[in-house]
C-alpha cells in the first residue's frame, strides 16, 4: 500500500464516492489517498490500523488466522465501505486481514488525529451503524444461500465477486470452509464448470471462459440481483 499524492484523483474520487457526505465536521484537508495493489494488505492481521479506510473504487476480502492456524474467509468488501471502523471505535479490537482482491483506492484518515471527533460525530456514527447492519444482513442472507441453493449456483456467484482480471485463484481449503461443504464436493462442482467450459484451468489459476454462463447461475439465486463482473 502507497500513500499517492495527487490532489486532482483525490478530489475526484471523493466526490464520486460521496466520502464527504458521511461526516458533519470538516475532513477534507486530513484525508490521505492510497494505492493498494491486487494482493496487498489494506489492514494486517493482528496490527492496528493507523487510518480509518474508505474504499472508493475495487474490492477486498476479510479474513482471519484461527488458533489451530487455519485461515479463514469472513467477509467481502466493495466500494464504497469503510474499513477499521471497528478498531477506530474499540481500541482493544481484534484486526483482521483486509487484502485487495484487484487494484484499490482508499481515502484515509489518520486515527489518532480524528478518533475523538469521530466518535462524537452523529452522522458519521449513523453511517457506521448502517454499514454494520448491512454487512449483517448479508451474512444473513449468505447463510440462507447455503442452506437453499445448490453449490455450483453458489460457487458460481463467489467465482464472479472474487475475480480478478478474469481469473479465479482463492484457495480451495478456505473456500469450502467459507460455503459450508466438502473439500471433495467444491473439487467435484469446479470440475464440473471446467468440462462444460465455463473456466480453464491456467497455471495462476482457473480463467472465466464463459461470464454469462456463470453470470446466469449466479441469477438463480436473486434474478434481480446486479452480478458484480
Amino acid at each position: 500500500m502507497k500513500e499517492i499524492h495527487n490532489e486532482m484523483l483525490k478530489h475526484n474520487l471523493i466526490e464520486k464516492s460521496d466520502y464527504s457526505a458521511k461526516f458533519s465536521i470538516d475532513v477534507m484537508q486530513e484525508t490521505r489517498l492510497f494505492h493498494v495493489v491486487a494482493g496487498d494488505y489494506i489492514v494486517k492481521e493482528g496490527e492496528p490500523p493507523t487510518h480509518l479506510f474508505y474504499l472508493a473504487r475495487g474490492r477486498a476480502k476479510l479474513y482471519a488466522t484461527l488458533a489451530n492456524g487455519r485461515v479463514s474467509l469472513i467477509d467481502f468488501f466493495s466500494a464504497n465501505c469503510f474499513i477499521g471502523e471497528l478498531e477506530l471505535i474499540d481500541k482493544d479490537h481484534q484486526s483482521r486481514a483486509v487484502q485487495a482482491i484487484e487494484e484499490c483506492w482508499c481515502l484515509a484518515l489518520p486515527v489518532k488525529l480524528f478518533r475523538a471527533q469521530l466518535l462524537n460525530d452523529a452522522l458519521f456514527l449513523r453511517h457506521i451503524c448502517m454499514s454494520l447492519t448491512h454487512k449483517n444482513y448479508r451474512n444473513i442472507v449468505s447463510l440462507i444461500r447455503n442452506q437453499s441453493f445448490s453449490l455450483v449456483n453458489r460457487l458460481a456467484a463467489f467465482i464472479l465477486l472474487t475475480q480478478n482480471n478474469d481469473v479465479y485463484h482463492e484457495k480451495h481449503t478456505q473456500v469450502a470452509e467459507y460455503m459450508g461443504v466438502s473439500y471433495r464436493h467444491l473439487l467435484y462442482v469446479i470440475a464440473q464448470l471446467t468440462q462444460e467450459g465455463l473456466l480453464l484451468k491456467g497455471k495462476s489459476g482457473y480463467v472465466i471462459n464463459n461470464k454469462k454462463a456463470l453470470m446466469d447461475l449466479a441469477r438463480e439465486m436473486e434474478p434481480e440481483s446486479v452480478i458484480p463482473v
